[in-house]
């Protein structure tokens, strides 16, 4: 474990509300990292997965970078137009 880890740890275990706040957070971070990797892996850019999704390229850098609030369908669409499949889990 890293000092930054070590920090976090720390933090959420002194601070409940900083604890929730990260892991949701950290969660709709990961969503847009998956996209963004997968889409590089298909070799897309931004502006040919906003054609195949008839939208713009700055929704798809919002997609990316800025997860919250994603619509499952949003999520579904994406995944397709850079040739993947959802899948979920709940665990």
């Amino acid at each position: 474990m890293d000092d930054l880890d070590k920090y976090i740890e720390t933090r959420k275990k002194l601070s409940p509300k900083f604890a929730k706040n990260f892991d949701k957070g950290y969660e709709q971070f990961k969503i847009g990292v998956l996209l963004k990797q997968a889409r590089l892996e298909a070799g897309f850019t931004q502006e040919q997965v906003a054609r195949k999704l008839r939208t713009k390229k700055s929704a798809i850098s919002r997609i990316e970078n800025h997860a919250e609030d994603i619509r499952l369908s949003t999520l579904v669409n994406y995944a397709q137009a850079v040739g993947k499949h959802l899948h979920l889990e709940v665990a």
